[in-house]
């Protein structure tokens, strides 16, 4: 059953990355369909990885205490976005 939320990628990789990764995948006990989750995850955590590289380079003149408080009042805010929309049990 095809999954609705999915979208088809055409991509070109070297054929040594290629093998390396269908290897991979093999003595893991992997099949092709997980070829996709992985490239999915992979690029997941490559955008994560870039984004995080781009805020530090934003914030890498801040002086360490300053930056500390606006982690701060981020976590905090977000602490009682949170406990705003938790469910009362």
């Amino acid at each position: 059953m095809p999954d609705d939320n999915a979208t088809r990628w055409t991509v070109s990789v070297s054929k040594s990355t290629d093998i390396a990764l269908r290897t991979f995948l093999a003595q893991r006990g992997m099949k092709k369909g997980d070829l996709s989750r992985f490239v999915e995850e992979a690029v997941q955590w490559r955008v994560l990885d870039k984004t995080i590289s781009e805020a530090r380079t934003q914030f890498e003149d801040m002086p360490a205490d300053e930056l500390q408080q606006l982690i701060d009042e981020a976590t905090e805010s977000v602490r009682g976005d949170i406990a705003a929309i938790k469910p009362c049990e």
